[in-house]
């Protein structure tokens, strides 16, 4: 076939046939020579080109309440030191927001993502419950050791598609939170206890005074402990109670009042048929 001499093997058709014809050749038209490529299976791989692999998009999940669908990952914490880093593991609920494991060690690896997962389950009281536990594909991720402990654990592993932060936006919100924090010292932790403290500080703000934007302004706390109810309730009365006074400036009132509803299930990686509706 003309399309896989070593001249023509990496060019398409629309190359091909006005090469051949400044040589005064002419074979068949583009769609000819495009019909016979695709019955050959070869309109997308032909020549030193690597066969391009479809992706699958990740398995999607749903969180109706706390503790169902935790996501994690790790990210660097500078130091004053040029290239050294300490990495700080983060673990959390997407449907309350809730931080439900933060721990900082001096290099990434499976046993203490390990570690930490263990810990924090206990925490929550979930250990051997069903959870599903998503990451990127990074190698601690993706460890033997990590796999082994949840395999043990009785927790669904899924993971985002190489390359694709998109797959795990939880986790990638959370980081930039931390790292635009207004005390995020730009010039680095001194060590290790220093970064330890300061992220223990921070869970702490986050989970517990921290009025987070995608659950109704309820703290990650209060949502993960089912309070968020109560709360978006009361604030519902005032405003319809304000409403009903009318005391200052009535045309603020003249519609309806702020939706103060308790948020829903929570999607990790939903169709985007889901995310339409």
């Amino acid at each position: 076939m003309t399309c896989n001499e070593d001249e023509y093997a990496n060019l398409p058709p629309s190359q091909i046939v006005p090469i051949l014809a400044d040589k005064g050749i002419y074979i068949a038209s583009e769609s000819s020579f495009y019909r016979v490529l695709h019955k050959a299976e070869q309109v997308t791989h032909r020549g030193r080109a690597k066969e391009r692999k479809n992706t699958s998009k990740p398995t999607s999940y749903i969180a109706e309440k706390a503790n169902q669908v935790w996501t994690w990952d790790i990210s660097y914490m500078p130091t004053p030191i040029v290239g050294q880093f300490y990495y700080l593991y983060m673990i959390e609920d997407i449907y309350s927001r809730k931080i439900v494991g933060a721990e900082v060690y001096e290099q990434e690896s499976g046993e203490d993502a390990a570690t930490l997962l263990e810990r924090s389950l206990l925490k929550e009281k979930m250990m051997y419950n069903p959870l599903v536990l998503h990451s990127d594909n990074g190698a601690p991720m993706k460890s033997l050791t990590l796999r082994s402990k949840m395999y043990d654990l009785n927790l669904t592993s899924s993971y985002s598609r190489p390359r694709v932060s998109n797959d795990n936006p939880y986790s990638e919100a959370l980081f930039r939170t931390v790292k635009y924090c207004p005390d995020w010292p730009g010039s680095g932790f001194d060590s290790l206890d220093e970064a330890r403290e300061w992220v223990g500080n921070f869970v702490e703000w986050y989970n517990n005074e921290h009025r987070h934007s995608k659950i109704k302004f309820v703290t990650p706390a209060e949502q993960h402990e089912g309070k968020d109810k109560n709360i978006l309730e009361m604030r519902d009365k005032l405003y319809l109670q304000k409403k009903k006074e009318k005391k200052e400036k009535p045309s603020r009132w003249s519609g309806s009042t702020r939706n103060w509803d308790a948020t829903g299930p929570v999607s990790l990686n939903p169709d985007r048929t889901d995310e339409a509706a």
